[in-house]
């Protein structure tokens, strides 16, 4: 599979470019398929679930010009069968995975069966932002904040700080948010020091694109890379 983590989308284009190689062809002429499942935890997700598909969420993604766009909502898969799902992720030429709750879209990539079938996809692309960058990753930065969600009862905050691994780097996005005071390069260092893998630092005009294993900053704003404890 091919990636292209993103701190806040398709934001320049540099990014634009970027996702345009991975796909071989313009956006124009490639379908894709958007996810919003990470949303729904925060209140109001279901409101900018829609913000995002319709484009009016300010991070650019679903409005970028897809020949066609679909949905696919995780938490609804285990009840399908999945004959009637499996084969519309393998011919989608994007995976768009939207930002929210790390925690909340790890746990339905594994219910779901997704995590498993990502593996096989090799000539799909997947383009994730904020927890949906985070997720493919080793490890969860962001699992103190998502434990808060988690309800009551449940066994979902069991190893929260682990994500799914697909990658061999981690990444802490929206450097130098003013919005998140935890986006700090100190405080981002401070957590990448306990991380036995790279972490990269991107703030919203950058991201990370992977192709056979081989990672790429791409950039028209700010990033920095913490090489992991030995």
């Amino acid at each position: 599979m091919k990636f292209l983590l993103t701190s806040a989308g398709v934001s320049n284009p540099s990014i634009n470019g970027a996702l345009v190689d991975l796909l071989g062809k313009p956006v124009s002429e490639a379908s894709a398929l958007f996810i919003p499942t990470a949303i729904y935890p925060f209140s109001g997700g279901s409101h900018m679930a829609f913000q995002a598909i319709t484009g009016t969420a300010g991070n650019p993604f679903c409005e970028l010009g897809w020949k066609s766009l679909g949905v696919l909502e995780l938490t609804a898969l285990p009840t399908i069968r999945k004959e009637n799902w499996v084969p519309v992720v393998e011919a989608a030429d994007a995976l768009l995975v939207w930002g929210g709750d790390v925690l909340y879209l790890t746990h339905w990539m594994r219910q779901s069966g997704l995590a498993d079938l990502l593996q096989r996809l090799d000539k799909t692309v997947y383009v994730g932002m904020s927890a949906g960058s985070i997720a493919v990753t080793p490890y969860n930065c962001d699992a103190e904040w998502d434990l808060q969600f988690v309800p009551d009862g449940s066994d979902m905050g069991v190893d929260a700080e682990q994500a799914l691994g697909l990658v061999d780097f981690t990444l802490y996005p929206h450097l130098d948010n003013p919005d998140m005071p935890d986006t700090t390069l100190a405080n981002i260092g401070k957590w990448a020091a306990g991380v036995p893998v790279p972490t990269y630092a991107l703030d919203d005009q950058s991201a990370i694109k992977v192709v056979d294993g081989i990672h790429e900053v791409v950039s028209e704003g700010s990033w920095h890379r913490f090489d992991g404890v030995i």
